[in-house]
């Protein structure tokens, strides 16, 4: 209820107040290895409250990653994700943790996350599989992270389509409809004037933008996009 909102939002503050304190004392614990973000969804554009450690390069301010995008586009259905590999684009490995934060009526609104830099081990680990026969360990999967939203948003665009490995007009319709698919499952339409910036990554349209998106909505039940008229996306 509207009502309800400030309190809600003051407990959230409370929440976020009470943890920024635990971002420095966990990164000083594991050392230069570690790096610790605390978020705050509310504002996906600056949604970084607190950062210590320099693995990422972020600061606070600074824009959620590809990670946080899809844990907004989960809602309150996102739920924890632990101990999951990630690589940056400079090639260092990480070891990651994203919890999310929930207030008193169960709604996320944020996540601390923990990354652990396990390059040396990685390749320590591939040395010993090289000498003992064993087969090659699993690639993670590049994350994009920045502390401007805008770089991530285009660095999700261009990597499905590398993945489908054509440009947007050797695209049927059924893999333009994926491709919108693909990227609102990432989170990418929960960032405002995503719409609009994913136009322009592609060559189409505003318009055009919109409706793909709506069809690809249509097609698994979400419900219908902003008028295009209108600047879309979370606040």
């Amino acid at each position: 209820m509207a009502d309800g909102k400030p309190a809600l939002d003051a407990e959230r503050d409370a929440i976020v107040g009470a943890l920024t304190p635990l971002v420095d004392g966990i990164a000083a614990t594991f050392g230069p290895v570690c790096e610790v973000v605390l978020h705050d969804y509310r504002d996906p554009e600056k949604s970084v409250v607190a950062v210590a450690g320099v693995l990422t390069g972020r600061s606070a301010g600074g824009a959620m990653s590809e990670i946080g995008l899809r844990m907004l586009a989960r809602g309150d259905e996102a739920a924890d994700e632990l101990n999951y590999l990630t690589r940056t684009k400079g090639g260092q490995q990480l070891k990651s943790s994203t919890m999310v934060l929930r207030d008193s009526t169960g709604a996320v609104f944020g996540a601390l996350c923990v990354n652990v830099d396990v390059t040396a081990v990685q390749q320590a680990q591939a040395l010993l599989a090289g000498i003992g026969g064993a087969g090659a360990a699993e690639t993670p999967t590049t994350t994009t992270f920045g502390n401007d939203i805008d770089s991530v948003v285009e660095a999700i665009v261009d990597a499905h389509q590398l993945r489908r490995g054509r440009t947007w007009v050797q695209l049927d319709r059924a893999q333009r409809l994926e491709l919108f698919r693909g990227l609102d499952e990432h989170g990418v339409f929960a960032v405002r004037r995503a719409v609009e910036q994913v136009a322009v990554r592609l060559g189409i349209s505003r318009a055009s933008a919109y409706s793909y998106l709506s069809q690809a909505r249509a097609a698994t039940g979400t419900p219908a996009t902003s008028d295009p008229a209108s600047d879309g996306g979370a606040a």
